[in-house]
């Protein structure tokens, strides 16, 4: 951060209390760890109950509208609860850290104001394909929930570009500390925009996928085994499977990116301390005195994944000032975490790949039925995981190597108490969620007679 606008913004905002900071950022952490699960799936589930729609109207299927009638209720719920943790979000930005909005707020409003058009669109088509189900024809109902698809995929979009924004500020240039020249295209598509969109929007549907698959996998341990189920199991569970193997594509597109663009990310999250070639590549392990321990370390590992070679020079830690270092021991966990989820749901995607290519037939070991059922849970965790990398990670800059954190936060006292709040907030909107979701779990759906007609 150049030191004039540091100057004017702590001057601005007054000191911050550590306790105060803490609260802040806890509330944002609680409020992101919350509604990125409910975007996931609202980002994921539209292409799974238009695949399922189309399907059963292809073929007369009533085993495929009857998931598409259920899907429809779910993405309606959990578009309603998004809409309001999302809400609840953009009050958050402008509350709790107006050095952030107020020196930056130019540069970033783009993403979000376009966010905003992509929420009313998708609003707006969710109520035509959901009431007008039984009026339209079925050509054209399937029709009306394309927009909800690309609204959801544009949405995320939006917002991760503004994040991404926050890793690689561009698109302005200070003078006497203050933000000039501004380019909101140029601060959208910065260089961070391409891995890190394309890595939560792939990861946004394989939460979709593995999280309704897991529902069904219950459903099959439980002993039913009848087409509807397996449906409700095989359809989303390919498509999360499909693109596990991509994910881990762009996984390693991201990290390579960061080798770039942010090191100090990259060697937090495998705890090296010191530059050079031969980095090694640790798996599991603490931080602890500046260097790694109880590691599994890979000789040579690291710099292999980042330019192929063992002679590739991979940054470390040393090169940064302690000051200016996040949290080594949590990011290198959350990020080996992430990546071990990562591979384990590659090991059950190609599990089903081979059963269906030997027999044509899901698995019926429980061996492979009880991690599927888990795999729902196992997707949010990976992507939460990644959500601490990319944020944790970044600290202690809100906005990288311009803004810290603690000057961009709110100097007003007792942060705590609407922590206290959003946390009943919360709890609530959670157990209500739930309530809702297994209340239409429990009802068989049936599907309209006139949807049993090929159009």
């Amino acid at each position: 951060m150049r030191p004039a606008l540091a100057a004017t913004l702590t001057a601005a905002a007054g000191p911050a209390g550590g306790a105060d900071l803490a609260a802040a950022r806890t509330q944002m952490a609680l409020s992101l760890g919350w509604h990125i699960i409910v975007a996931c799936l609202g980002v994921g589930m539209p292409a799974l109950l238009l695949f399922t729609e189309w399907r059963g109207l292809r073929g007369g299927d009533d085993d495929y509208l009857r998931l598409a009638r259920r899907w429809a209720k779910t993405v309606a719920v959990l578009f309603a609860v998004g809409a309001v943790s999302g809400t609840i979000l953009s009050f958050e930005m402008g509350l709790l850290w107006p050095g952030l909005m107020g020196a930056y707020g130019q540069v970033i409003g783009l993403p979000f104001a376009l966010e905003g058009i992509a929420f009313f669109l998708e609003a707006i088509f969710i109520g035509i394909y959901l009431y007008a189900w039984d009026r339209l024809s079925p050509r054209a109902h399937l029709l009306a929930g394309v927009p909800v698809m690309i609204a959801g995929v544009a949405s995320a979009f939006f917002v991760v570009s503004a994040n991404a924004w926050m890793n690689q500020p561009r698109g302005f240039r200070l003078e006497g500390g203050r933000v000039t020249d501004v380019s909101p295209w140029a601060a959208m598509f910065n260089p961070a925009t391409p891995p890190q969109t394309i890595h939560m929007i792939v990861a946004a549907f394989m939460v979709s996928g593995f999280a309704t698959a897991s529902v069904y996998a219950v459903a099959l341990l439980r002993g039913r085994r009848d087409r509807y189920h397996r449906l409700g199991f095989l359809v989303p569970f390919t498509l999360a499977g499909a693109l596990t193997p991509v994910q881990i594509v762009v996984g390693d597109y991201a990290a390579r990116f960061l080798a770039g663009y942010q090191p100090t990310k990259l060697a937090a999250m495998e705890g090296l301390t010191r530059t050079g070639p031969n980095a090694p590549l640790s798996l599991g392990g603490i931080f602890v005195d500046d260097r790694m321990r109880y590691a599994l370390e890979i000789p040579s590992g690291l710099s292999l994944l980042v330019g192929y070679s063992p002679d590739t020079v991979v940054q470390g830690l040393d090169r940064t000032p302690p000051a200016d270092r996040p949290p080594v021991t949590p990011v290198h966990l959350c990020f080996d975490t992430m990546v071990g989820i990562g591979f384990l749901l590659l090991l059950l995607s190609a599990w089903l790949a081979f059963s269906w290519w030997r027999r044509r037939e899901i698995p019926r070991s429980r061996l492979f039925l009880w991690p599927a059922a888990a795999s729902g849970v196992l997707a949010v965790v990976a992507v939460e995981a990644g959500w601490v990398v990319t944020e944790l990670g970044r600290q202690p800059w809100v906005v990288y190597g311009r803004l810290r954190t603690a000057d961009a936060v709110n100097p007003a006292p007792n942060l705590w108490a609407g922590l206290l709040l959003l946390v009943v907030v919360y709890t609530v909107l959670t157990v209500s969620t739930v309530y809702v979701l297994r209340l239409m779990l429990r009802a068989r759906p049936v599907a309209a007679p006139q949807e049993r007609e090929t159009p």
